[in-house]
């Protein structure tokens, strides 16, 4: 095999990109999961916070 076919094989070969891709899209989507789902926490406990100090404020005015 020639020098010059085997570096034509080299740039045509696109098996690294893709694994490169799929890595990146995966990055992603765990950065947008773990951003999510700490929001998602934090409305929680703002909610159960907050229905909670409401409970409290009725059963002192009783």
């Amino acid at each position: 095999m020639t020098m010059k076919k085997l570096l034509q094989q080299f740039v045509h070969d696109e098996r690294g990109a893709t694994a490169i891709e799929y890595g990146l899209i995966a990055a992603v989507l765990s950065l947008a999961i773990v951003g999510g789902v700490g929001r998602a926490a934090n409305a929680i406990q703002w909610l159960f916070s907050d229905t909670n100090s409401q409970l409290v404020n009725a059963f002192a005015q009783h």
